[in-house]
């Protein structure tokens, strides 16, 4: 991992987001590019007479924020790591795909509301649209994660073979930060499966792999969505990964509305690989 790209717009929630970046740039060594994507007015762009800003008014405005940008960077990030940073003008989920591409980043880290389990927790509509349509893994991040580590990470899956590829990514991710990664099978009442065929599946779709310290679980709970969490909060996991068709919206995340339900309760980091 060379690159990663950290969207911010000086919200508490990208604060969060920019702080693991630090860690994992710090282990990795890798290069932070900070992006910050303004949705302006007509007035802003459009400086025609008659605007609502005026050219001058236009280039304070961007120089106010290179200002803070570079205030934000001296808070929340180590000295010794590199970090750049990019003001452009457009919508966000488009301008992170884009940037995210251009830069041939190997991670986007996203911040997403929701600090409560008993809140209605949603992702927020621009980060839907990057996770479901970026092809570089995103890593969606809801709270301040002071103790954070890549010690140990969960792939929740239906271990299919159209998810080998992705699962092939997050082998990388986990090798490099020598993490120790937990397999997860959930059975539940609707959809049960012995455990030797679970076992079973799972051993065929790692069959060939490199993997590093590693266990495999298959987990019974009323739901796929209960039981990734309740598996998650027994390991104390620092990130549960899971894949995305990238189909229109979350619903279709992992396994049916996995994703979308499990992202109203689950506050631990959810890193997520494109099928």
């Amino acid at each position: 991992m060379k690159k990663i790209l950290v969207p911010i717009d000086f919200s508490k929630q990208s604060e969060f987001a920019s702080k693991i970046a630090n860690k994992i740039a710090k282990e990795s060594e890798s290069i932070i590019y900070l992006l910050h994507l303004i949705e302006l007015p007509s007035g802003v762009i459009d400086m025609t007479a008659g605007s609502r800003f005026s050219i001058p008014e236009s280039i304070l405005y961007l120089r106010k924020t290179k200002e803070k940008i570079v205030r934000f960077k001296e808070r929340i990030f180590s000295k010794d790591i590199e970090v750049e940073h990019i003001i452009k003008l457009q919508a966000p989920n488009e301008g992170i795909i884009k940037y995210g591409e251009k830069l041939d980043v190997d991670l986007i880290v996203m911040g997403s509301k929701g600090h409560s389990e008993f809140e209605e927790i949603l992702i927020g509509s621009n980060t839907e649209k990057v996770v479901r349509t970026s092809k570089i893994p995103v890593l969606v991040v809801k709270k301040d994660a002071e103790k954070f580590k890549l010690k140990d990470l969960v792939f929740a899956s239906n271990f299919n073979k159209e998810n080998r590829l992705a699962f092939e990514k997050f082998l990388a991710f986990a090798h490099l930060f020598k993490s120790k990664i937990h397999l997860l099978k959930i059975n539940t009442p609707h959809k049960f499966e012995s455990t030797f065929a679970a076992e079973t599946k799972i051993k065929d779709f790692i069959h060939g792999c490199k993997l590093p310290k590693h266990s495999i679980t298959v987990y019974c709970d009323v739901s796929i969505e209960m039981g990734i969490l309740n598996f998650s909060r027994n390991k104390n996991a620092d990130i549960i990964a899971l894949t995305t068709h990238g189909r229109s919206g979350l619903s279709h995340l992992f396994n049916g509305s996995v994703a979308k339900n499990l992202s109203k309760s689950a506050l631990k980091p959810m890193l997520t690989f494109k099928i």
